[in-house]
């Protein structure tokens, strides 16, 4: 560690001068321009975004502010844009193309066109106007872990500075280890990665375990299908994560943290290293933080890319430059993880927790979420919903109301059939079950978790037996293959369901499913393994009649198994003079009867639906049929 040149007169000054900055960011004389620029705004322009204000502002020679900002949560309606313009309230600007800057810059910043037609709203009150923060999905959020996402520079510091950062730090440093960890009891928090395992307990473990030197890690290695949370966390608001870790290494007597961040989160990589930098160049990383004489640094360490990689001993292995594969326990990694020491790991969620709590109390918290589930959870919205995104609620908070009320409901209206939580280790839930309170125990109750925090929203054109596959199939080629039940296990499961997803397989392969899968999850060393066959038990237990249709009928109840589907062409509906669909089959397998009515040849035709994506709305002579038609 090298010494830092600020003690705690020179971090006082840098957060008085912060202060002053982010007032002169939000309220200076110039237009200020922000831009978001996490990865799903990226992901779709937010960049070219950037480059168009920078040259249009240059171009009119508008002196103006330009900066990027994280991810607000509501990835729907990416690129992002706030823009204050004097004393008028900051407007928000939805699904902004480099096209429409032209326009915003000349009506607005030039004239006084506000150009409500491409807004979301506004950040400060207005009559008139809607208000984002009133909006229905924010009144139904409470925001504890995502409460400066989408407003702060993620590179740069004064930002986070300006609106209470390491506030809890300092505060923490006045206090014990003890009474630190008295306040998480208090709280009831639990960690966010998965296990939901009380983080006070957790932290004592650790304390009490023998040995002077002990590490610190946060888990970033997110990989479950669907899954954001934490990505958008560490680009958005990256000193929240490294506030928690510092309280925490200073809790358990911990000198040296990692930040396992997965390889294919780049920018997360890179504005976290760079706030890292800015920590240490503040004193609030190193030699004797805030003069206190309290010792702590962390990096960085990029994930080998692997699912397998989050899970905790495989994580530790991976750091230590072995081949990431769990190994047997006990003992805990508290008391023998990383090279053998003692280690506290937690995910990037739960650490993100750590600065309010200490500021605010564990009292405050724990009023907070359920009896036994405190605090707030973050899903990330995919799949069928209407305004896919981030959404954090308190514990108990219904799916219903995450869906409907946060969500926008079903994409085209559609019925929602089930809801997979908790990423390949979770489990499907039906529609029945819509009221049913967000928290850990009543999702363990239904067969599933809340895991890393992904909810997949399903629609009536689902197939249970097909979204199972997918799953296993994930699991099976994320398995490390330390241990036959995860190996083999998974590898049978695939196969079994591939053959009911394709009609060959026997009535008796229920049973066969259902036995496979307890003994994967009894027998498997890990969480992996464990939890891999949660979607077929899952869909078994509430869809055991698709199952059956497949297996019985040869029938996909909702058209999705290629091997059991096939396509018609109703003759009373097609049009002679149409040729769309024979134009565009890829095996030439439509052709016309001697009326010049188009049919398929089911010999040859591959399944593959472009003819009815390519006919006509107007016609709609296109048909998916379920059981397979054989011949022509």
């Amino acid at each position: 560690m090298t010494p830092q040149p600020y003690g705690e007169d020179g971090y006082r000054k840098l957060k008085k001068q912060s202060l002053l900055t982010f007032k002169e960011k939000w309220q200076g004389d110039f237009p200020k321009i922000f831009v978001g620029t996490a990865t799903c705004g990226i992901s779709v322009g937010a960049l070219e975004v950037f480059e168009a204000f920078t040259k249009e502002l240059a171009s009119h020679g508008i002196k103006g502010e330009i900066i990027k900002v994280g991810c607000l949560g509501i990835c729907f309606a990416e690129p992002l844009v706030y823009i204050k313009k004097d004393d008028n309230p900051t407007i928000c600007y939805q699904n902004l193309k480099k096209e429409d800057v032209p326009r915003l810059v000349y009506s607005y910043l030039l004239e006084d066109d506000p150009c409500f037609d491409l807004a979301l709203g506004t950040l400060e009150l207005k009559d008139g106007i809607p208000f984002i923060p009133e909006l229905e999905r924010f009144e139904r959020e409470e925001r504890i872990i995502l409460r400066q996402a989408g407003y702060l520079d993620p590179e740069d510091i004064r930002d986070y500075l300006a609106c209470g950062g390491y506030e809890g730090l300092e505060r923490a440093l006045s206090l014990t280890g003890g009474e630190i960890i008295e306040e998480l009891r208090i709280s009831g928090l639990r960690g966010l990665g998965g296990a939901g395992f009380p983080t006070g307990v957790k932290w004592e473990e650790c304390v009490r375990a023998n040995g002077s030197t002990k590490y610190l890690i946060c888990n970033g290695d997110e990989g479950d299908p669907g899954a954001f949370m934490d990505r958008v966390i560490l680009e958005s608001s990256p000193h929240q994560v490294i506030e928690g870790m510092a309280i925490a290494a200073y809790a358990i007597g911990a000198a040296r943290g990692y930040v396992y961040i997965r390889s294919e989160y780049p920018l997360a990589i890179e504005r976290f290293s760079q706030a890292l930098a800015q920590a240490r160049e503040a004193g609030l990383l190193g030699r004797d933080i805030l003069g206190r004489g309290f010792d702590f640094d962390l990096r960085v360490f990029p994930g080998a890319g692997a699912f397998i990689c989050g899970e905790s001993t495989a994580l530790m292995y991976s750091i230590e430059g072995r081949r990431p594969m769990p190994r047997v326990r006990p003992p805990h990694s508290v008391l023998e993880g990383l090279f053998r020491l003692p280690t506290l790991l937690n995910n990037v969620k739960t650490f993100s927790c750590i600065p309010p709590i200490i500021l605010k109390g564990g009292d405050w918290f724990s009023r907070i979420g359920t009896e036994s589930s405190k605090g707030t959870t973050v899903f990330a919205l995919a799949g069928k919903v209407k305004q896919a995104g981030l959404a954090e609620v308190a514990m108990g908070t219904t799916f219903r109301e995450v869906i409907y009320n946060i969500g926008g409901g079903i994409k085209n209206d559609r019925a929602l059939k089930a809801i997979q939580v908790g990423g390949p280790s979770g489990g499907c839930i039906p529609a029945g079950f819509v009221d049913t309170p967000v928290d850990f125990d009543s999702l363990k109750a239904l067969g599933s978790m809340v895991g890393s925090g992904g909810l997949i929203v399903l629609d009536e054109d689902t197939c249970m037996v097909d979204l199972a596959r997918y799953f296993v199939a994930f699991s099976q080629s994320e398995s490390c293959g330390k241990c036959t039940f995860c190996r083999i296990g998974t590898n049978h499961l695939l196969f079994l369901l591939e053959e009911i997803a394709r009609g060959q397989a026997a009535p008796e392969d229920i049973a066969v499913l259902e036995e496979l899968s307890h003994n994967i999850a009894l027998g498997s060393l890990c969480g992996l393994g464990q939890t891999a066959p949660n979607p077929v038990l899952t869909t078994l237990r509430y869809f055991r009649d698709e199952y059956l249709a497949h297996i019985n009928e040869k029938r996909c109840p909702a058209l999705v198994c290629k091997e059991l589907v096939s396509y018609y062409i109703e003759p009373e509906l097609c049009r002679r003079s149409c040729e769309h669909c024979v134009l565009k089959c890829p095996t030439r397998a439509i052709g016309a009867d001697e009326r010049n009515i188009k049919v398929i040849n089911q010999a040859e035709c591959v399944g593959c639906g472009i003819c009815l994506d390519v006919c006509p709305p107007e016609y709609r002579a296109v048909r998916k049929v379920s059981p397979k038609i054989k011949g022509i």
